[in-house]
């Protein structure tokens, strides 16, 4: 099935004749410029998600990951330790080996720290 696509003057026409709602699937597309509009014309997107057309739905980084202990068992430390992962040092290092890897040295160090602390504090490390 063809996908249909919004445009901007597409909601502007929508608010026009008084139609304040449009249900967005799989098979419609909403343009970045047909959302802002619809924002500020009051326009509601029915959606299974509120994000821009452009913003990628990464669950991974915006649900946490809740783990259950055992009933009435107390993990030991070194099984704790071992589920932590690996330490903020030790991905910055995992991290600016593969960046090495794929691009050599034509990346500034000092670039690659700040993207590097930029990514982790974004994912909630440090």
């Amino acid at each position: 099935m063809a996908k249909t696509f919004i445009t901007e003057r597409d909601i502007e026409d929508m608010a026009r004749r008084g139609e304040l709602s449009l249900t967005v699937s799989d098979d419609v597309v909403l343009t970045e410029l047909a959302f802002e509009k619809a924002e500020r014309l009051g326009v509601t997107l029915l959606q299974p998600h509120q994000l821009p057309p452009a913003a990628p739905i990464r669950p991974y980084l915006s649900e946490p990951v809740v783990s259950q202990p055992s009933a009435g068992k107390t993990p030991c430390m070194k099984c704790s330790q071992a589920n932590a992962g690996p330490s903020e040092e030790d991905l910055r290092q995992r991290i600016r080996d593969a960046v090495k890897a794929k691009l050599g040295n034509q990346i500034d160090p000092a670039l690659l720290e700040t993207i590097i602390t930029r990514v982790l504090n974004n994912v909630g490390i440090k």
